[in-house]
């Protein structure tokens, strides 16, 4: 836990998986000293209310701004041009804005045209997540060991990157600075692609008239489930990840269509050696990212038990107009 707050207040602009962990993240690291909270959907606002993991829920983005030194924007990156000129006027000076999008080069084009001057603007990536989505699917211990990536824009001010870099470590995470530019081409192979593919994949098993449905769910194997899981992430997001990064997207999809043509070649030749050196060496990327502790050879790494209920917190909540 914090030795004292980083931040006054926290404002989040969405509360869904990202915007709900950080919540329950902060609060229990006394990272700060309240949270208020609101959502697009009347129907999120009461549940955030419900299950009280912030201080206060609004209904606007600009009631949200007000007064807080950290705002974090945790939508699809396609609505945060729209959101940040909601917010623009509202914020004040010296206040942090930063977000969560998977895609940084487009919010910074997007969103920093309509942050003042006086406000530091520092985009984030939090690489972390489940295929789960909305309030109740936040938990506290999302971040720990997870990377958050920065993304400041030139002469952002290193003092306001140092603090949300510390915000960060006290939620868990490990911080990594680079460019909004390298951002999304590393971001385009380790996360993007993987999710195109899963999505294609899952669809054409689908979409195959010899094989009923019933059976592709029964006779599930492992590598199919793991497509499963990634397919069944939010596809507003990732729409709008898609249409964001779409330059780098389409140059990994380039790179992997000829690294498939090279398998089928393989495969047509009988070239059980070339087969063999390839499954070699992808083999040896799994076993590294486990050695420095991103994942688990278990399953459901980092992941609650879905029917457990939702932690109680005991710290009064105040919702608007009450």
């Amino acid at each position: 836990m914090s030795a004292q707050p980083l931040f006054n207040r926290l404002a989040l602009i969405g509360v869904g998986l990202i915007g709900s962990s950080i919540a329950r993240a902060a609060r229990a690291q006394g990272a700060v000293r309240s949270i208020v909270a609101t959502a697009k959907s009347a129907a999120t606002r009461r549940r955030v209310a419900e299950l009280r993991i912030v201080d206060q829920v609004v209904e606007t983005n600009a009631a949200a701004a007000e007064g807080a030194d950290l705002v974090i924007v945790c939508i699809p990156v396609g609505q945060s041009g729209a959101v940040a000129a909601e917010i623009g006027a509202h914020l004040q000076a010296g206040a942090i804005v930063s977000d969560v999008g998977s895609v940084k080069g487009s919010v910074l084009h997007d969103m920093a045209p309509h942050i003042p001057a006086g406000v530091h603007f520092i985009p984030a990536h939090p690489v972390a997540g489940t295929e789960y989505s909305g309030p109740d699917a936040g938990f506290a211990e999302l971040f720990v060991n997870r990377w958050c990536i920065l993304t400041p824009p030139d002469g952002a001010d290193p003092a306001a990157v140092a603090r949300l870099a510390a915000f960060w470590q006290a939620l868990g995470a490990n911080v990594e600075t680079m460019t909004a530019e390298h951002h999304d081409l590393v971001l385009g192979i380790t996360s993007h692609l993987p999710h195109l593919i899963a999505y294609t994949i899952v669809g054409t098993a689908d979409e195959l008239s010899q094989v009923t449905r019933s059976e592709v769910l029964k006779f599930s194997a492992g590598g199919f489930r793991d497509f499963t899981r990634i397919a069944a992430s939010d596809p507003t997001m990732w729409r709008d990840v898609f249409l964001a990064n779409k330059d780098a997207v389409l140059e990994m999809l380039g790179r992997f269509n000829e690294d498939v043509a090279a398998l089928t070649r393989a495969i047509r030749r009988d070239d059980g050696e070339a087969l063999f050196n390839h499954f070699t060496r992808t083999r040896a990327i799994r076993k590294g990212i486990v050695e420095i502790g991103q994942d688990s050879a278990g399953p459901d790494f980092g992941r609650p038990h879905p029917h457990l209920p939702p932690e109680p917190l005991p710290r009064p909540y105040a919702a608007e107009g009450e």
